[in-house]
This record gives structure tokens, C-alpha cells and sequence, in this order.
């Protein structure tokens, strides 16, 4: 298990690139199985996640070219299907949240697809109702044996149909889009997931062939077309590293700036970050946040303590929340931080709290955090990082920390962040790997 020793107190200072965003890397690569054409990717953020669904579409039978570090070739022509029934597919497909992605293109196109239940992060209950539901209404059957947690997927053919998603789930909302595209007939989906990664992803189903309106609200009507053809996509930066990357600052109290983040594709979080008193400057696509000595957490009108919870887009995302938390630790004044999606994700506030944050765990769902306003520095402690969100979270926290800080498990950190030691090292940082 690999592990980070890192000194804390020392500021940062130069420029940071966003990678590519994990979670549009993950639809867009399983988006491939849809056409027996070449598919080109850029902007593959290399991370763990990533790399582990690329080996799963090689043992599947895709054909991928790898063109540099960021860009590859997908080719779906042949995929052997006995490949689903080994040991082998379910190992590495149960430890990739991502490979539930891979039912509906396959679905769509063969008339059968497989699935375990499948990992990521340990962050509460992640069902797969909405998947599943999506695919019954397109006129699907689906077997699961309880015994091994095992998901059989068969349908003639797919028939398009009028749904409304119980959850604004992105991974479901793309799984059933992806389904949709090869559909006889017209599929209606209200409160689909409208995150730029599901946009991203209907762009390239367009330019696939595919006919979708509605694309960045949350009414989605696709037109089945009978075969899609290859494309050409680049990734969008990823908002959830521009974000880590601002609080870092804050933190840390350095001066960075963030290079090419889409602006347009990052909704409210610089605003919220503005919120925690966060100063930040919009330069062309880049994000300048200066050093700054303290930051004061605004009041709502009446002079309440502010909430930030997440919500749907264009509302803040989840996997933000626990930067946004570790952050408010070191601010003047108090916030509520409400995680509405996942009970379990605000358990790692009992490391920050080891650390001497002040944070009141009201629920699985709620913290009430009490800024120190830098009258008392975290101090240095020994962690683990439980999943991909709170382990930045914990590493931030020991940036800005006093002493030396070890934090465990960061093959977690690894899953979503590509090198973040050796970028974070190279303006600053003192993080060493073990």
C-alpha cells in the first residue's frame, strides 16, 4: 500500500493544467462499443480509473491504439462475448464503478450485455435502479442472481420509449442515453443528468450519427438510428481538479494559477469558492487565485450560518463537498456543509478533527464546520485516504498542516489525480511517495 509523507506549511507557487475529466473519460470510452468504427480520444486523463477500464475493453476484444500519453484509438469491431462469463471480467469489472457503463452499448448493439455489481468508492449506497429501470422501459429483460451479484441484460431489440428517471443519475442518464442512440423509434427521458459530462458524451454520439435534442437541459429526446459511425473527441478539463486545486490555494495560502479550465463548463464553483471568501481571478480561460493571509465565509441575508450542498447541475457537485469542507476549516466564520447524495462520505472529518478542526458531525448527511480563521494551524497526524474526494481532502488538510503528515492508501488518491505528487512538488510542495 502505498503511502505520502508530507510536510505541511509551505506555500505554493506557478501553474497547474487540469487533466482530463475522469468522469467524461469513463462514459466516453465505453461510448466506443457503440460503433464498430475507429473512435479517437484526447485528453484521457492516465489515472488508475482510466487505465483499468482501457485494460477492460482490451480483454473485452476492443482494438486500442495507444497515440501518445492522452490519446488513444478505440475500435470495437469483434468482442468476445465469453469473455463475460470468467472469473477474469468479473474481478476487474467489480473494482471499476465506471464498467456498469458498458451495459447499455453493448445492449444496444449485441442484444445482451453482463455485469458484476460493481466498486469504486466506499461512499454509501450507489443502486443501479435507474440503470436498469431505463433499460425495461426500452423493452429490456434483466436477470440478477443474488448468489454471485451478477447482472444478465437481453433484449431483441431496443424500442424506444417515454421515461422519468427517479434520479438525476449521471452514470445512469448515460447508460440509458447510450442505449437509446441504437433504439427503434423515439426515447423521452425527463430529469436526466445535464453535468457537462453527459453534454460531452451526446456530442460525440452526434457526431457518431446519433440524433439527441435537448442536450444541457434535463429533457432528452434521442431518435434511434439504425448504426453509428467513428469519431473524433477531446475530453473536457476536469472541474473537480480545478476546484481541489483552488481550495489547495486557499489552504495553503499560495499563489497558483489554474491554466485552461473551461470556464464556461465550471457552473457555479468559482462562485461558490467566493462564498468561503476565496479571492479568484477569471483571466481568458484561466483561473488566478493570489495568496491571501485570511478569507471570511459569508452570511445568508438574515445573518444564518451559509449551507453549501450539492444538487444536480447546474447546482454544486458532490465530489467537490469535501474540498469545500477541509477548506472552511482554516476560514473566518462557520458554514454548513450538507452532502445530500451520500451517507457516508463526510465520515473522514474524524481525521481533520484528530487534526484540531473544529467540525460538529450533525448526521451521515451534515457538518457544521467552525473556521480556526488561521488563529490555530492543523496539526500533523497519521491517516488514511478512504476514498478518491477525501483523500485530496486530507492531503490539503496536510499541506497547510504543522509537522510531517502520512496519509495511507493513496492508490485512492491515484484513481483520480495523475501524478498529483510530482505536479504539486514541482511548484512547491514537499510530498513524498513511499
Amino acid at each position: 500500500m502505498a503511502t505520502f509523507e508530507v510536510q505541511g506549511g509551505f506555500p505554493l507557487h506557478g501553474e497547474l493544467v487540469p487533466q482530463g475529466a475522469k468522469n467524461e473519460a469513463l462514459q466516453i470510452i465505453c461510448a466506443a462499443l457503440l460503433s464498430e468504427k475507429e473512435i479517437v480520444v484526447d485528453n484521457i486523463p492516465p489515472i488508475l480509473d482510466v487505465c483499468s477500464l482501457i485494460e477492460l475493453m482490451l480483454d473485452m476484444g476492443v482494438e486500442v491504439k495507444r497515440l501518445s500519453e492522452t490519446s488513444c484509438s478505440f475500435k470495437a469491431e469483434n468482442i468476445n462475448f465469453d469473455y463475460f462469463l470468467t472469473p477474469q471480467f468479473r474481478k476487474k469489472a467489480r473494482a471499476l464503478r465506471g464498467s456498469i457503463m458498458i451495459v447499455g452499448p453493448l445492449l444496444a448493439r449485441f442484444g445482451k450485455a453482463f455485469a458484476p455489481t460493481p466498486g469504486g468508492d466506499k461512499i454509501g449506497r450507489r443502486r443501479l435502479d435507474t440503470h436498469f429501470t431505463g433499460f425495461q422501459n426500452l423493452g429490456a429483460r434483466f436477470d440478477y442472481d443474488s448468489t454471485t451479484n451478477f447482472y444478465t441484460v437481453e433484449a431483441r431489440k431496443l424500442k424506444g420509449a417515454w421515461m422519468l428517471l427517479d434520479e438525476a443519475s449521471v452514470t445512469g442518464t448515460a447508460n440509458i442515453i447510450m442505449a437509446a442512440t441504437l433504439a427503434e423509434g423515439t426515447t423521452t427521458i425527463y430529469n436526466a443528468a445535464c453535468e457537462p459530462y453527459i453534454q460531452q458524451l451526446c456530442k460525440l454520439l452526434v457526431a457518431m450519427g446519433a440524433k439527441i435534442n435537448g442536450i444541457g437541459s434535463n429533457l432528452l429526446c434521442i431518435e434511434g438510428v439504425a448504426s453509428l459511425h467513428g469519431a473524433h473527441h477531446a475530453i473536457l478539463p476536469d472541474m473537480i481538479e480545478t476546484g481541489s486545486f483552488i481550495g489547495m490555494a486557499a489552504m495553503t495560502q499560495s499563489e497558483i494559477t489554474v491554466k485552461n479550465v473551461s470556464i464556461t463548463n465550471l457552473g457555479i464553483i468559482p462562485s461558490q469558492f467566493r462564498r468561503l471568501g476565496i479571492q479568484l481571478e477569471i483571466r481568458g480561460d484561466d483561473i488566478h487565485i493570489p495568496a491571501q493571509e485570511t478569507y471570511e465565509i459569508e452570511n445568508f441575508i438574515d445573518g444564518s450560518i451559509m449551507t453549501v450542498a450539492d444538487a444536480p447541475w447546474p447546482g454544486l457537485t458532490p465530489d467537490l463537498l469535501s474540498v469545500f469542507l477541509v477548506v472552511a476549516t482554516q476560514a473566518k466564520g462557520s458554514v454548513l456543509i450538507h452532502q445530500k447524495m451520500f451517507e457516508s462520505r463526510l465520515f473522514f472529518v474524524d481525521k481533520l478533527i484528530d487534526m484540531g478542526a473544529q467540525i460538529i458531525l450533525c448526521d451521515p448527511h451534515r457538518a457544521t464546520v467552525i473556521g480556526h480563521n488561521r488563529q490555530q494551524r492543523l496539526r500533523a497526524t497519521m491517516m488514511t485516504s478512504p476514498d478518491i474526494r477525501a483523500g485530496v481532502a486530507l492531503l490539503i488538510a496536510a499541506m497547510s498542516a504543522q509537522g510531517t503528515s502520512i496519509i495511507h492508501n493513496i492508490d485512492q488518491i491515484d484513481r483520480g489525480y495523475f501524478k498529483i505528487d510530482e505536479r504539486l512538488n514541482a511548484i512547491g510542495a514537499r510530498i513524498k511517495r513511499s
